[in-house]
Formats: structure tokens, sequence, C-alpha cells
């Protein structure tokens, strides 16, 4: 039969390693790994502490998302094809840029 894939581990085994989460490679790759041991040279690759681990993770929390108090609302518009690749065309910010060029060109009419 085509596409069978056996194994030599024990069912024992195989239940181990699935309780701990790992398949077969992983489990002999994890074996075979030396630990990493920080010789103590180079700030920059000494392994996080757990609370610096956990900083990093709380930092990263909050920022992710639009900023807190932002004034900005979501909403669907169409626009022209040409005009959204001359803007695109500028790279990274071209909704800032839009946004730019509206409020600019509102600022020239008079109010209704």
């Amino acid at each position: 039969m085509t596409g069978l894939k056996t194994t030599s581990m024990t069912s024992t085994e195989l239940r181990e390693a699935s309780v701990m989460g790992k398949s077969k490679t992983q489990k002999t790759r994890a074996q075979a790994a030396t630990p990493y041991v920080w010789d103590g040279e180079d700030e920059d690759d000494r392994p996080l502490t757990r609370e610096e681990m956990q900083a990093g993770i709380e930092t990263y929390r909050r920022q992710r998302g639009r900023p807190t108090g932002s004034d900005k609302e979501s909403t669907t518009i169409r626009f022209d094809r040409d005009v959204l690749a001359a803007f695109r065309a500028g790279g990274p910010g071209w909704q800032t840029r839009m946004n730019a060029v509206l409020r600019d060109w509102l600022k020239t009419q008079s109010p209704v």
C-alpha cells in the first residue's frame, strides 16, 4: 500500500511522545541537540530570563492594534484604479497621504 508510514516506536513510546506533544522526529532532534550554554562574553547572546520574556510579551500585547483614543473610523469606499495606483506607487503610508490630500481639499471648500 502506498502512502503508509510506519514507525519503529512502540505503542507506549508513541503514547508518551503524543502526551508530550512531540513527534518521533521532534523527540529525536530534542534528545540529540546539545543544550545551549551561554559563555558569558557577548551580552547579546545571553538567554532571556523568565521575567524579561514576560515583560517582552506584555509590551507586544500593548502595542498591537490601533492606539487607544484614535478618532479614525473604518469605512468602505471605492476609488478609480488609476487614483489608487498613483497613491500606492508612493510606497507604504499611501492611505495616510490620501487622508492628508482629502483634508487639504476640505480646507479649500466653503462650508455647506
